[in-house]
């Protein structure tokens, strides 16, 4: 009898494992990030869920009950290990560290079950510890992770130690620093485009943009040759990006725009825009270096005006939001030497490869977006339907100018998009504004969380509907729409529903 119990805990107790160290990565392994998915609903129904609190109930009635609980824990883990092998497993992305962690928590599993085995006979007594363990594994996944950290602090150290040496070799390399709240990966790529056809350039790659990633970047890729480096600076703790500026030595800033994304993990508005805000990024630059700032955004404009070096304010004559971040990169291509001609032949190169329909017509429209906003996608979906994939990443500004691009095309539109997370206290009226533009824009806005539904519906109106299945959005889509309509995938959609949809 134990070692069959015991077989089915260490099922179900691995599963859990593995999901807690996806989680732990998914969020950085950053403590005030991993902290804030509790505030949203799907991470407050890891603790409300049926069927832990169960558990819990059945902790509390061993003393009283014992003989009913020890039978009601072997019955829920027989249910759990046919779960198991039903359902796919999350699995973090499998890294020297992350293997590390799987390792720990499984011999964590291992020797438990060595414990009881040697000092527990009583069958009743070794399937209510086991329950105990069970209901305290988020805490034990937990901690492994941040066991872990000194050790990772110190490998992180040494990997960004080696690419300041490197990058103190290239004397004559020109490296242009990039960050903000949004923006940073479309201007990167642009500006990458751009400079490309002169220079010799390197720049980050998708999600590279942490000190290791940067580090790991200027280790594997930087070459001598090289001419510029550009390189995408994120952050979620004030001093950040100064860190970030002490590897790669910046003499070009620009600040793409700032909002309230990752509010929650820096704490205050002040720490945001001392870090994310462009504030450290400029104070970093040289007296002979460049800073450029959005002129479409409240934020780039204040730190424009507080600025002491050379200066550029850019996208002033953009028409539609996100058309500034390509204007961005040709103002720096130009201060850097290019000529008209260069660039307007290298933004034609962008127009001509962001189309996947053709570039004629009403194609040419859909190309533009492509191209505007380089980290989506356009698709052909079921029935006909013209998809717009933006589930790249997700921040205010961003889903107000995908409805803003939406706002002009002909046909019924629709949103489909969960409520936004890490926005702090600006949460709540953040998501009214997004409100208020799917009313303007949607025919129909299915929101697929419901942390902020109440605040998108009030201003939306009856557009606005919560639903989270995938068979019923489906449904939902397939009743609602005709050829050629128009289809926003916002942020993260479920794996299943985005095949659905796409036909894949």
């Amino acid at each position: 009898m134990f070692s069959f119990v015991s077989s089915l805990w260490f099922i179900r107790t691995a599963k859990s494992f593995l999901f807690w160290i996806y989680l732990w990565q998914l969020k950085e392994y950053h403590i005030g990030r991993f902290r804030d998915h509790f505030r949203t609903d799907k991470g407050k129904k890891i603790f409300t869920n049926p069927l832990f609190i169960i558990k819990i109930i059945l902790i509390l009635a061993f003393f009283a009950l014992p003989l009913f609980v020890f039978f009601a824990v072997i019955l829920i883990y027989i249910f759990e290990v046919f779960d198991v092998l039903r359902k796919k497993i999350k699995m973090p992305v499998l890294t020297s560290k992350t293997l590390l962690l799987i390792f720990l928590a499984l011999l964590a599993e291992i020797l438990f079950i060595f414990f009881l085995k040697l000092y527990f006979e009583n069958i009743i007594t070794v399937v209510f510890l086991l329950l105990l363990f069970d209901a305290f594994s988020p805490l034990i996944a937990s901690l492994i992770v941040l066991f872990l950290q000194p050790l990772a602090y110190y490998a992180r150290n040494r990997v960004i130690g080696r690419a300041k040496e490197k990058r103190s070799q290239f004397k004559n390399l020109l490296v242009i620093g990039i960050t903000g709240s949004f923006g940073k990966t479309s201007t990167k790529e642009f500006l990458a485009e751009i400079l490309s056809a002169k220079f010799k350039v390197l720049k980050t790659k998708e999600h590279q943009n942490s000190e290791v990633g940067i580090s790991r970047c200027i280790l594997d890729d930087l070459k001598e040759g090289h001419e510029i480096f550009i390189a995408e600076m994120g952050a979620y703790n004030k001093g950040g990006i100064k860190l970030l500026c002490d590897i790669v030595k910046p003499k070009i800033g620009m600040v793409t725009g700032v909002n309230q994304q990752h509010l929650a993990t820096f704490g205050s508005m002040e720490n945001l825009l001392s870090a994310e805000g462009g504030g450290e990024l400029i104070d970093s630059l040289p007296a002979d270096g460049m800073a450029f700032f959005n002129a479409k955004n409240e934020h780039c404009r204040n730190l424009y005006q507080k600025t002491g070096i050379q200066k550029f304010l850019y996208g002033e004559q953009a028409l539609f939001p996100g058309e500034e971040n390509i204007l961005g990169a040709m103002a720096v291509a130009k201060e850097l030497g290019m000529t008209d001609e260069e660039i307007s032949r290298a933004c034609g190169k962008i127009e001509n490869r962001a189309s996947i329909y053709g570039s004629e017509g009403e194609d040419e429209g859909k190309a533009l977006i492509a191209c505007k906003f380089p980290g989506i996608k356009i698709k052909k979906g079921i029935s006909g339907l013209n998809i717009i994939d933006a589930t790249y990443s997700a921040n205010p500004d961003g889903v107000l100018a995908h409805l803003e691009y939406l706002k002009g095309l002909f046909g019924k539109k629709v949103i489909i998009m969960p409520c936004l997370i890490e926005l702090g206290e600006a949460s709540a009226e953040v998501h009214r504004k997004i409100g208020k533009k799917i009313g303007e824009v949607c025919d129909l806005a299915i929101i697929i969380t419901k942390d902020r539904f109440k605040e998108i519906k009030e201003g939306a109106g009856e557009k606005a509907v919560f639903m989270e299945n995938p068979k019923e959005i489906l449904r939902k889509i397939k009743s609602f729409v005709s050829e050629d309509d128009y289809l926003l995938l916002e942020s993260r959609v479920p794996a299943v529903l985005f095949k659905e949809l796409i036909g894949s």
